[in-house]
This record gives C-alpha cells, sequence and structure tokens, in this order.
C-alpha cells in the first residue's frame, strides 16, 4: 500500500512573530503626517517603513551584530572591515572617474592596489596609515555632479534612509553588477557567495552598533534626525565633488549604507 507523506515547513516561531510585528509597525506607522518636510512629502509611508525596519532590525539583525561583535576578536572584525572597504574604494574610483576627478581616481586607485598587495587582499590599510584617506564616493554621488536632483527622500526597506536618486542608483549599479558589492556578486559559488554577502551586511551593521547609542542618547526623533543628516551628508558630499574641495574628512559619518 502506497502511502504519501506530507511535511509542512514554516518558518521559526520567533521569525514569524518579528514579522507579524514588523507588519503592525508598518500599518501603524503609515498614519498620516499632515505638515510633512517638503524634503519628505512622503514621510507618512517613510515613517512606517522606518517602523517595520526597526522592528525587524531589533527582533533579528541587531542581536546577530551584538553577537558578531561579542564574540569576534576586534583584529579580526577590523581585518574583514577593511577587505570590504577595499573593494568599496574600488567602486569610489571608478566613480572619480566618471566624474572627472583623475587625480582622486589614481589616488583611490593606488589605495586599492597598495592595501592589496602590501595589506594582504586589503585586511590592513597600510594606504591609510601611510597618509592616504579613504574619499567616500558612489554612483548617487556622480548622478548629483551630473546635476541630476536628489528628489524627494524615500526609506527603503531593509536598507534604510535614501532619496530617489540614490535609491535609482544603488538599484542601477547593483543590477549591473557595478557596485562595492560587485566583485563578491560575481562569485559563481552560490553558497560561497551567499555567506560573503551576509558577512558584509553583519559587518556593515556592526560598525553603526556605536552610532545608534549617540543617536539614542541625543536625538528626540529618531526618525528626524536620520532623515536630517542623511540629507544633510549626501548633499556635502555632491558639493564637495562639484568644488573640487578636500572637506571629506569633516562629514559626519553615519554609515548609511549607502553604497
Amino acid at each position: 500500500m502506497n502511502t504519501t507523506t506530507r511535511r509542512s515547513y514554516s518558518l521559526p516561531r520567533g521569525v514569524r512573530l518579528s514579522l507579524v510585528g514588523a507588519s503592525a509597525a508598518l500599518v501603524a506607522g503609515c498614519a498620516n503626517v499632515p505638515n510633512p518636510n517638503p524634503q519628505d512629502p512622503w514621510e507618512s509611508m517613510n515613517r512606517g517603513i522606518y517602523a517595520f525596519n526597526e522592528t525587524v532590525d531589533g527582533a533579528l539583525i541587531k542581536p546577530i551584530a551584538e553577537g558578531y561583535t561579542a564574540l569576534t576578536p576586534q583584529p579580526a572584525r577590523t581585518c574583514i572591515s577593511n577587505i570590504f572597504n577595499n573593494l568599496g574604494d574600488a567602486w569610489s574610483a571608478v566613480n572619480s572617474f566618471l566624474q572627472g576627478e583623475h587625480v582622486d581616481f589614481f589616488n583611490t586607485l593606488g589605495r586599492v592596489l597598495f592595501n592589496s598587495t602590501m595589506g594582504l587582499g586589503g585586511c590592513i590599510d597600510v594606504a591609510t596609515m601611510n597618509g592616504s584617506e579613504r574619499i567616500p564616493n558612489d554612483f548617487g554621488v556622480t548622478l548629483g555632479v551630473w546635476g541630476i536632483k536628489p528628489g524627494p527622500y524615500v526609506v527603503l526597506p531593509f536598507f534604510g534612509p535614501s532619496t530617489v536618486r540614490d535609491g535609482l542608483a544603488r538599484g542601477t549599479s547593483f543590477l549591473e553588477g557595478f557596485s562595492s558589492t560587485g566583485p563578491i556578486m560575481a562569485i559563481k559559488d552560490v553558497p560561497v557567495r551567499n555567506s560573503i554577502m551576509g558577512l558584509w551586511a553583519l559587518d556593515a551593521r556592526a560598525g553603526v552598533l556605536d552610532t545608534e547609542k549617540l543617536v539614542n542618547d541625543i536625538a528626540l526623533d529618531r526618525y528626524s534626525f536620520i532623515r536630517d543628516a542623511y540629507l544633510q551628508r549626501r548633499h556635502a558630499m555632491v558639493q564637495d565633488r562639484r568644488t573640487g574641495g578636500d572637506t571629506s574628512q569633516d562629514l559626519p559619518d553615519y554609515s548609511d549604507a549607502d553604497e
């Protein structure tokens, strides 16, 4: 006699509860904002997505990042961060070239080559040790230098603060494989590639734990504080690239994710 065994698969209870809570936060956060900020006309929707992100982060992502920080020795975490930063520098060099900043292009390219060789694949940031500072750059800034306006502020699910311009730039760069994670996505071994991408996301989240504590201490409204800090930083980055100034060291580092 043939028997058929059916197996039901479901998400772990903790994950299901987190998703339910996040969905509730999303609905609750979509309450209408009568007088939204002019730069944030979609504030009602954005606050809902922000609440969703905060719920998912608090239930799943942040605890993992805290465990990673507690269990991984500082030298190992520094090595991992430096390797991912080195990949990001390669993408920054491309954007400096697209912006016509050829001096920055060669300086950043030199950083990548120096760290990739003398720094053991980027594990040791020997370029910074020798006075070559990082130049933050990405395709969103490039579009800004080309004259494309940022458009309204928007909060992306899971990714957080952005603008219409920066969101499109991020999506286009990712889909075309031209981004700081492009070399990772080129890995054909899917389990290895996904593991490295997971480590990249974990490293990025762990890197803003201290900043988050600062925001919690000084911000009366976390949403508004994060929005204003993001918009100010992005505006300063574009203006810096347009004028050819060297004010990048004075920019507040709120570690968005941006590119």
